[in-house]
């Protein structure tokens, strides 16, 4: 079951929502409390549009596993459809699961700062998010905290951890269709026209799916940075 979860994530991050679905539901007919993979079922669910079915997946993995990460996903659902009450309560949970798992000594700073710094208070996720960087720097965390800065103003600090976590030779290169949007929101908040529509195509390359709340933003960005012209000459890189 933990190989068929990791195979539909790998499924689901190249973009192919038919397989991931797929492997993720075989994980679970191999063994029901495999939650990763009811998780899974959700998102690839909500990409193929069976918006019902997915809402049912999540709420039975947070049912028995309630785990944080879960929630921000569902939340993030609830907002992309509009509900904004249910996608408030999810994100309640958030934070409640957090508080819960410190109490017994759990650490879940990278998920809260990636929740703050998209749903609460940016400055306070850049801060939670330095530490972890600090204490454990990771393609992850880089990320997180070039993206929370972004959202934070900071975004000529904010490119250098966006590039760590989307070039193999600064010790990133996940090809996240996540990470790699995240830069090109970046580099469109400095003015690097080039490089912002060619990452934000990538994005949507790798997984046209990735999010069911920033898919929507990252074709509007790409559709607002237009083609380059050609009378206008060579843009900044």
């Amino acid at each position: 079951a933990a190989y068929l979860e990791r195979a539909g994530q790998l499924a689901w991050e190249r973009g192919d929502r038919q397989d991931a679905l797929r492997r993720f539901r075989e994980a679970v007919r191999v063994d029901p409390d495999q939650w990763a993979a009811q998780a899974g079922q959700g998102r690839a669910l909500a990409a193929l549009g069976r918006t019902t079915e997915a809402l049912g997946a999540y709420r039975a993995a947070l049912a028995r596993q309630p785990r944080p990460e879960y929630a921000l996903e569902l939340g993030e659902l609830y907002e992309s459809l509009g509900l904004e009450r249910a996608a408030e309560v999810q994100y309640g949970v958030v934070r409640e699961r957090v508080r819960v798992a410190a109490a017994h000594g759990g650490d879940e700073s990278l998920v809260l700062g990636r929740f703050e710094a998209d749903h609460g208070d940016a400055a306070g996720a850049v801060r939670r998010l330095r530490e972890v960087w600090e204490r454990q720097p990771s393609t992850e965390a880089a990320d997180a905290l070039g993206w929370a800065l972004h959202r934070a103003g900071e975004h000529e600090e904010a490119l250098p951890f966006a590039v760590r976590a989307t070039e193999g030779t600064e010790g990133g290169g996940v090809r996240s269709a996540s990470y790699v949007f995240h830069r090109g929101m970046i580099e469109r908040s400095l003015e690097r026209y080039g490089s912002a529509r060619r990452h934000l195509k990538e994005a949507l390359q790798i997984n046209p799916w990735f999010s069911p709340l920033w898919v929507p933003r990252a074709k509007t960005a790409l559709a607002r940075l237009g083609e380059p012209s050609v009378q206008a000459g060579p843009e900044p890189a």
